[in-house]
């Protein structure tokens, strides 16, 4: 569905920008999905970087255009290099995007997350809807591991207050993605089942949204394109599979993410 919102995107060239810019994004991510995480930046046109020993993430965090956090296995070391990372990246003024894994299903995992939006006010939060909430502290949509026991359209509430409370972009994952701003909210359709199929795609999109934030100001905007460009690339792989070939999806998907363009954003976009 073609709409004005999805032409203002293809406008703005976003994806060609990434291309020529080439923006080094520090990633702070987790063990399972560091491999697939950057070869999703790299079909982008991104330059990735995945570093976590605190020895170092102060100085090249200095070097990055975009931090990335990511905790999806946490320790302490991890969370202190995020805080650590995070402090450079608010002096700097580059953005910060966070992905809670899992907060809710432990007090340690919850307790990280709020210390970490607390300290950091992130520019960009993505999660699914029962992260989402956690974080808002409706403790009674506590996820299923990390998986969300909620859908998108019941947590917005919970949502706005997040972004009220921290002046964060927030971007709930689901079947239909739901992206909020204080009085803004979008829902993007696009997408395919077979991004639940494979372990990694739920954190290769937030690093890609770390990408397009290193490129376009506008946090609200960067949300915005990633994730429906992301989910159009998921969209044109998917129409050559099956959902019995989750195994074939990932390569497929990094082809059509290397080869989309801005005409895809304003001809594929489902945006309302």
């Amino acid at each position: 569905m073609k709409t004005d919102i999805s032409s203002s995107l293809s406008d703005a060239r976003i994806l060609e920008r990434i291309r020529a810019q080439t923006p080094l994004v520090l990633n702070i991510t987790n063990f399972v999905v560091m491999n697939t995480t950057a070869n999703v930046l790299l079909a982008a046109g991104a330059s990735p970087v995945m570093a976590h020993a605190e020895e170092e993430v102060e100085e090249m965090c200095s070097l990055a255009s975009s931090l990335v956090i990511n905790m999806g296995t946490l320790d302490a070391r991890f969370v202190e290099a995020m805080l650590r990372a995070g402090k450079v990246a608010k002096t700097r003024g580059i953005p910060i995007v966070f992905d809670p894994v899992g907060v809710g299903a432990t007090k340690y995992r919850t307790d990280s997350a709020l210390k970490i939006m607390e300290m950091l006010r992130p520019t960009i939060v993505r999660g699914n809807a029962s992260e989402i909430a956690m974080l808002a502290g409706a403790s009674s949509a506590a996820p299923k591991g990390v998986d969300s026991t909620v859908e998108g359209e019941s947590v917005l509430a919970q949502a706005r207050s997040l972004s009220e409370t921290f002046g964060s972009v927030v971007v709930i994952s689901g079947a239909i993605d739901h992206l909020v701003h204080g009085d803004s909210h979008r829902r993007v359709h696009n997408g395919t089942p077979l991004f639940t199929k494979v372990t990694g795609m739920g954190c290769s999109a937030t690093a890609y949204i770390g990408a397009v934030a290193a490129v376009e100001a506008d946090p609200f905007t960067a949300s915005l394109a990633a994730t429906t460009a992301f989910a159009i690339a998921g969209e044109l792989a998917a129409e050559q599979l099956t959902l019995d070939q989750p195994g074939s999806f990932p390569p497929l998907f990094l082809d059509k993410l290397a080869q989309l363009s801005s005409a895809d954003l304003a001809f594929r976009s489902h945006i309302s």
